[in-house]
């Protein structure tokens, strides 16, 4: 098990790059399955997810390589229907394999998913979208067997904006007969890209970005090359590290407009940000202004994922902010780390109460999912002493290399 090491009250200061989308990569990954031919995806991020989903498509037949941050999917031989249970366990977002070989083949056979433990994330959304374009499925013992004679379009209406039930759904429906319409769609920009990507292999979708999409069916497809959209909340994070040390970081290869309702807020905190469209700078506060109010909302409001890097920031602000996560239910799990670490921190229900302090104390603490645990980094950064934070693993889910990053913007940290 590996741990970082870090030792606070550093500011940092420099430029980083900003890595391709964690979650615009899978969803495209998944979708080389349709196309019965090769994809070439440029900046695809290096991380454990990632891996895992291309271990998943080496299991059913395709052919993967990988050059730094190229892969190159060859789908032309996919020979199984069964996703392997221990992968789709490892990662949430396995779940959109569904939508993908329902197109391609006609079945799928696949478990539950995993991944983060931040509360229940229902997959009933996407089931009843399937269902809905036509497919039987089977539920017993924890498994899935979706079988599809024919996909036929139909108008979906969806009951919440679900980024991987719009996303199975465009999957579905690329290859299915007549036209679908996803009402209520989200609206994420990883849904634009995986629409780009769709459309470069020959798909016909329009209206990704907004809350309606309409997908044509078509026959065959193309092979294709894609670049990947930038992480808009590895993005957010590096920001918010720059806010929590009174730093000065730049940016560099981001879209500032995916990233508006963080940069929103952060604004409020008393931080200065400059931007053209790829490069932004952030000018840490001397003193951080608490927030009145943080609801975690559907693109474009401020995303779930970066919810808990905020309250690591407003634990050090001067005053009392609240914090409402609207979207997951058990998101709060690095509050009681953060505490270890001197934060006054309340909880009650969706809501989070934090009094701000003079300063965070290095402390032992352990990262119990993904974006927590990048909390725990950002509030050992700014703390006055020594932090080891255990289960790193969780962090290395999204952050391809996160301690070369903050090494080289002047932090000091090691990882174990």
């Amino acid at each position: 098990m590996s741990k970082y090491i870090i030792e606070g009250g550093r500011r940092l200061v420099g430029e980083v790059p900003v890595i391709g989308a964690k979650n615009a990569v899978l969803p495209i990954l998944a979708a080389t399955i349709i196309n019965n031919n090769t994809s070439t995806i440029f900046n695809t991020p290096n991380l454990k997810d990632v891996e895992v989903m291309e271990q998943i498509l080496v299991s059913i037949g395709c052919k993967v390589s990988r050059v730094d941050n190229v892969i190159f999917v060859d789908s032309r031989n996919i020979s199984k229907i069964n996703i392997p249970e221990e992968l789709v366990r490892e990662m949430r977002s396995s779940i959109i394999l569904m939508g993908a070989m329902l197109s391609r083949c006609g079945e799928v056979e696949i478990s539950y998913p995993g991944g983060c433990e931040i509360g229940p994330r229902p997959i009933d959304l996407h089931l009843k979208a399937l269902r809905q374009l036509g497919t039987i499925i089977e539920e017993s013992h924890g498994f899935l067997h979706c079988k599809a004679e024919k996909l036929k379009g139909c108008d979906i209406q969806l009951d919440f904006p679900s980024v991987g039930a719009t996303e199975n759904i465009m999957l579905a429906a690329v290859k299915a007969e007549g036209t679908t319409i996803i009402r209520n769609a989200a609206r994420e920009p990883e849904i634009i890209d995986l629409q780009n990507f769709l459309n470069g292999m020959g798909a016909k979708i329009h209206g990704a970005g907004t809350s309606i999409i309409r997908i044509d069916g078509v026959d065959s497809f193309n092979s294709v090359e894609h670049n990947i959209i930038p992480d808009r909340i590895v993005a957010g994070t590096y920001m918010v590290a720059s806010a929590i040390t009174g730093g000065e970081v730049i940016l560099k290869n981001i879209e500032v407009e995916h990233i508006q309702s963080i940069i929103a807020k952060l604004k409020e905190t008393g931080c200065m940000i400059y931007n053209n469209c790829t490069t932004l700078k952030i000018i840490g506060p001397k003193k951080i202004n608490a927030i009145e109010t943080v609801q975690t909302l559907p693109y474009p409001g401020f995303p779930t994922d970066m919810q808990a890097q905020m309250i690591a920031l407003l634990s050090i602000a001067n005053g009392t902010s609240i914090v409402t996560e609207t979207i997951f239910e058990n998101r709060f799990k690095h509050v009681e780390e953060l505490v270890r670490m001197g934060a006054n921190i309340k909880i009650a229900g969706k809501v989070a109460i934090i009094k701000g302090i003079n300063e965070l104390t290095g402390a032992k603490v352990t990262s119990k999912d993904l974006r927590g645990g990048a909390a725990l980094v950002l509030a050992a950064l700014a703390a006055n002493g020594r932090s080891e934070i255990e289960d790193t693993f969780h962090i290395e889910r999204g952050y391809d290399c996160l301690e070369k990053a903050l090494l080289a913007l002047n932090a000091d940290i090691k990882k174990i």
